[in-house]
């Protein structure tokens, strides 16, 4: 069964709601004002079923908006949703105001479908008809309401002329509707909240994108509040989900009416990210009064949403009627913005539409190079593209999946089908769930082997540069880099000893005193047993520098040749091997050993013995019980 969402557009008493009610039998005036007042004042709803040409049901939500110019803010927030238009024109009046204010917001919006509906056909003759329908046709023309493709149809809500005709129309024209997208990330913009005895909390909606289904958890942005679906209605009828184009009231605990309001959006939890910056492509309309200037404030409405956002032209100062610019919108409040969403403007005072756009970034990156580009490309829209600038952007930083779908809206799927088309490209290289520019990664791989290089030419008695070292020099994240460097080891470009990164087979280059410098700080303290000289001393009578010499004693020290028990003390190895093999003879006397009883077996001083028991106990070869040391 395929679903679509009708809307309404037109001036104040030209017969929207009493055409809905006529096709429909439902009257959307809900409010008693304005079954009062006889006017529409707020969002109506019904719905109906039609037999479509393929045999199967065609199933038609309908949004009745009000035509009075003070309740545009209303009309607006209904219209970003619907997928077929009926622009309602009375016969007996002709194009009005708000017919032009509507037809302008339609056309803004993006509307593909509709069909141009004369009402009260029965309130004027024959000659009169014919001359509304030729000045409604220049109208349209050169629109996506152009008579040459769609249909103009004079119609009578009070006798029922013209409405068999409409129904058809309207079949043929929905055949033409392309389904929306369920599959990618859900999204509900509410248009009204209300308490229903026996259930609690209902909202409604037209499902913009995705599937609802019941028992589903749900955030409410831009607050962060967690709700749980308890039941779903789509076009009146209770449903187990909702797919994308149905008009849907969901029954939610946790949340009270107090908590919901038209202009909040329920999305799957911790998917998407509310923003108060937008780049936008905008257009200003022909029929607006005055330029419009960078820096200047709006009224901004998208789908249910309206808020104040200042325009921060790019390239340009202003904007004059007629014309298009790449923008951002820096909003008053934070709201939810994906690429693609379409949007209205309003003119700050008076309030008058002045125009609308497309967003094309709802998270722009302060200071990005090509920013020029990257918006060219994004308002391009092919879906391939707009993946590789987007992790073109972060350069070799990358982007995590979670993150892209937070940016676009798109599901792990869809991203997964443009990563195949953007590999192939070698546009995007994959490490898990990171993705990476491909050539921003090479050139990040060259320049992590030419640091190292140039590391060990001007650091030759060092084996190699630290690893946290390295990854400051290259200014990559902790995950990028660590996939770089497994990637330069499989391709034999590097090794890695420890935490030293190296060329592979460059090892410590020494010069013959140098050389000569290592043999004699390993002999003065291999000779010299536990009781070791300090260490500046045996620097200070070396023939090479103090900044060398410290060096060979770092490489010592890292191949563990010298062992570091305390700031003061350094080992040989051999020697603290030597006082293990004394403890274990020892133990098979005395389980535990004293400081006292320590300094007589090794015949050192308690300048030494505190370090060495200290550095034992560290080792795990004994263990402080008191004043003693068990043995371990």
């Amino acid at each position: 069964m395929k679903s679509i969402i009708v809307g309404t557009a037109g001036h104040i008493d030209h017969g929207k709601t009493a055409l809905v009610k006529a096709l429909t039998g439902i009257d959307a005036d809900r409010l008693e004002e304005e079954k009062r007042r006889g006017i529409t004042i707020d969002l109506g709803f019904a719905h109906m079923t039609l037999p479509a040409a393929n045999g199967e049901t065609l199933r038609l939500g309908f949004v009745d908006v009000p035509g009075h110019e003070r309740f545009v803010r209303n009309m607006l927030a209904g219209v970003g949703g619907i997928d077929l238009v009926l622009l309602v024109i009375a016969a007996d009046e002709a194009i009005k105001p708000q017919t032009r204010e509507h037809f302008d917001i339609l056309q803004l919006l993006g509307v593909q479908r509709g069909i141009t509906v004369l009402t009260k056909s029965d309130a004027v003759d024959a000659e009169t008809l014919d001359v509304v329908r030729l000045e409604v046709e220049e109208f349209l023309r050169g629109t996506f309401l152009d008579a040459s493709k769609s249909p103009v149809l004079a119609v009578s809500s009070l006798t029922g002329a013209g409405l068999e005709e409409l129904k058809r129309a309207m079949v043929k024209a929905a055949a033409e509707v392309q389904p929306r997208d369920a599959r990618t990330i859900a999204r509900l913009p509410i248009d009204r909240v209300f308490t229903m005895k026996g259930f609690g909390t209902v909202v409604t909606g037209t499902l913009v994108a995705g599937t609802i289904r019941r028992e589903n958890e749900l955030e409410v942005f831009p607050t962060g509040l967690r709700v749980r679906v308890r039941g779903a209605q789509v076009h009146g009828d209770f449903a187990d989900s909702a797919i994308a184009g149905q008009r849907t009231a969901l029954n939610l605990a946790g949340a009270s009416t107090e908590e919901l309001s038209r202009g909040m959006t329920l999305v799957p939890p911790a998917t998407l990210a509310k923003t108060r910056r937008a780049d936008v492509s905008l257009r200003l309309l022909a029929s607006a009064t005055r330029p419009l200037k960078s820096r200047a404030r709006v009224h901004l409405h998208c789908y249910t949403m309206e808020t104040v956002a200042e325009v921060v032209l790019y390239g340009t100062r202003q904007v004059a009627p007629g014309e298009t610019a790449f923008a951002r919108l820096k909003l008053t409040e934070p709201a939810l913005l994906l690429p693609g969403d379409r949007f209205i403007l309003r003119q700050f005072s008076p309030v008058v539409t002045i125009g609308g756009g497309v967003v094309l970034d709802a998270a722009p990156i302060a200071g990005m190079p090509e920013h020029a580009e990257f918006l060219k490309t994004s308002a391009e829209g092919n879906a391939t593209a707009i993946l590789a600038a987007r992790v073109r952007r972060r350069n070799h930083n990358g982007i995590s999946i979670s993150q892209l779908t937070a940016e676009t809206g798109w599901t792990r799927n869809f991203i997964e089908a443009q990563l195949t088309e953007a590999g192939k490209a070698e546009r995007v290289a994959r490490a898990g769930e990171l993705l990476l520019h491909f050539p921003a990664l090479e050139a990040l791989k060259v320049d992590i082997v030419a640091t190292v290089e140039d590391f060990q030419k001007k650091n030759p008695l060092v084996s190699g540069i630290q690893k946290q070292e390295l990854r400051e020099r290259a200014r990559a994240s902790a995950e990028v880099f660590e996939v770089i460097l497994e990637t330069l080891v499989r391709e034999k470009k590097i090794e890695i000893v420890g935490d030293v990164v190296r060329l592979p087979g460059h090892g410590v280059v020494m010069k013959d005193e140098e050389s000569e410098s290592k043999k004699k700080i390993e002999d003065a303290f291999a000779s010299a047993g536990l009781k070791v000289p300090a260490l500046h001393q045996v620097i200070a009578g070396l023939k090479i520098d103090k900044v060398r010499a410290q060096k060979i004693v770092t490489l010592l020290l890292r191949d563990k040749v010298l062992i570091k028990v305390s700031d003061e003390l350094v080992f040989h190895r051999s020697a603290l091997q030597e006082l293990r093999r004394q403890l274990l003879a020892y133990k098979a006397k005395l389980a535990t050993i004293d400081v006292s009883k320590f300094k007589e077996l090794t015949g050192v001083s308690r300048k030494y013995a505190i370090p060495l028991l200290e550095y034992l106990d560290r080792e795990r070869v004994t263990r402080r019980v008191g004043d003693a040391r068990e043995i371990l």
